[in-house]
């Protein structure tokens, strides 16, 4: 049985309003982007190799690409394989959105010492849920004790004091000092021998995983030949960075201003997801389904389906450009209508 990261919580949409969208204005549709659009707005699902620094990598993919801003969701270790989500140009902005998602790994655990498979499969069930960690001494990040959220460990096969085991975990888990904790709780002691980052979020490495080997062939066949194909493969439109969050779609009126740092009256809810407390991160979205913004939910869905007025998000970070839709608010206000 596999299990279930944050990103799949089911979620229903809740009819608001009525309203329909202009198909003069954005992107009828987000499957046939221009290349150029997604070099400069795209992500991509790339396949860390061992040795060389996420930042390092992330600039090899800038260079590839001759790009200006390259930024990736969640660094892995220089000797930690998969997946590394990557943001071209405008899509940086969205990889904070990210660490909600929850990540997959799998790792190979090895014991000190031999321990029977009944004890391992009773310890490592023990350390589903909240665990307490502190990073270890090789980490760049200060040496407190935290809380992490194990969702799921499934032990994949055991040979000998090797363990295989598949990990869901919430960003910030120390996948190496989880490790160590089953050993010690093993009494047998234990290290992490091998690790590959195996999802984060919708990003999954049997779907649309790229190397920067691939990379490069795609970009050199649309640069020298024409031939996108390749290259529209693993160019993803920002929008599947953010497909865990839970949404609200917002009137066409309203986008621009929100372009402009307005924050969302209800008046401008059209749908939204079931599910959304006050504090969540949300997606505000068009009706076309482009991404606007990310934003902070000022109350439950209920309410905000309900809300004949008032804000009911506050604006923390805007994803589209400008002028995409046109103006349709008055100057000097910062409340969409």
């Amino acid at each position: 049985m596999v299990g279930l990261l944050p990103s799949d919580q089911p979620r229903e949409i809740i009819q608001r309003a009525s309203d329909t969208t202009n198909p003069e204005y954005g992107f009828s549709s987000l499957d046939n982007l221009p290349i150029e659009y997604l070099l400069e707005n795209g992500v991509i699902v790339l396949d860390k190799p061992a040795g060389p620094t996420s930042h390092e990598v992330a600039t090899w993919v800038k260079k590839i690409l001759n790009v200006d801003r390259v930024g990736h969701g969640g660094t892995l270790d220089p000797g930690v394989t998969g997946i590394l989500p990557t943001g071209i140009g405008n899509a940086t902005k969205a990889m904070q959105a990210l660490l909600p998602a929850g990540k997959e790994y799998v790792c190979v655990l090895e014991l000190h010492h031999s321990s029977p498979e009944e004890e391992i499969q009773r310890v490592i069930q023990e350390f589903i849920g909240k665990i307490y960690q502190k990073p270890p001494l090789r980490s760049s990040v200060k040496r407190v004790l935290r809380v992490r959220e194990i969702y799921y460990n499934q032990i994949i096969e055991i040979k000998g004091r090797l363990v295989l085991f598949r990990v869901g975990c919430e960003a910030g888990t120390y996948v190496r000092k989880l490790c160590f904790d089953i050993g010690e709780a093993l009494g047998v002691g234990g290290h992490m021998r091998e690790l590959r980052r195996t999802r984060v979020g919708a990003f999954k490495e049997d779907i649309h995983l790229c190397s920067l080997y691939d990379l490069k062939d795609a970009y050199i066949f649309w640069k020298e030949d024409g031939d996108e194909k390749l290259l529209r493969k693993y160019l993803l439109p920002v929008e599947f960075a953010l497909s865990h969050l839970p949404f609200i779609q917002i009137r066409d009126s309203a986008v621009d201003a929100i372009c402009h740092g307005a924050d969302l009256a209800a008046t401008g809810v059209v749908t939204l997801n079931t599910g959304i407390v006050k504090g969540d991160l949300i997606l505000l979205k068009t009706l076309k389904g482009e991404a606007v913004a990310l934003a902070r939910s000022n109350d439950i869905s209920e309410r905000i389906a309900k809300a004949k007025s008032g804000i009911v998000a506050t604006s923390e970070r805007v994803l589209m450009v400008r002028g995409r839709y046109p103006q349709m608010w008055k100057k000097h206000t910062d409340v969409v209508n």
